[in-house]
């Protein structure tokens, strides 16, 4: 199983109120993936709440394989699901890892 995590920076210039509707936008299209894509055998999405902590959003899932981490990275839904994202993202870190 391949444990797939990525944290998200939202950027600070930008209101509260918009930064939190990216977010709880994002959250919706990514939890609903799971629908849509077959490969996904675990999701969630965790919006940080403190904010004492520089990451925004915390994206948790889980795969059979790298392979599928790939294809579900390239699916369609998936691109759609992370442009909602585009205008308020600062950064992205990522860590895939077996067990």
């Amino acid at each position: 199983m391949v444990k797939h995590i990525v944290l998200f920076k939202l950027r600070n210039d930008i209101a509260e109120e918009t930064r939190r509707a990216a977010a709880l936008r994002f959250k919706e299209a990514i939890e609903e993936l799971p629908a849509k894509i077959d490969v996904i055998r675990n999701i969630e999405v965790g919006l940080n709440i403190n904010p004492d902590e520089t990451w925004t959003i915390a994206l948790y899932s889980e795969f059979d394989t790298l392979d599928d981490v790939r294809a579900y990275a390239l699916h369609p839904d998936h691109v759609a699901a992370g442009k909602l994202l585009a205008e308020v993202k600062e950064s992205r870190a990522c860590v895939d890892y077996e067990i």
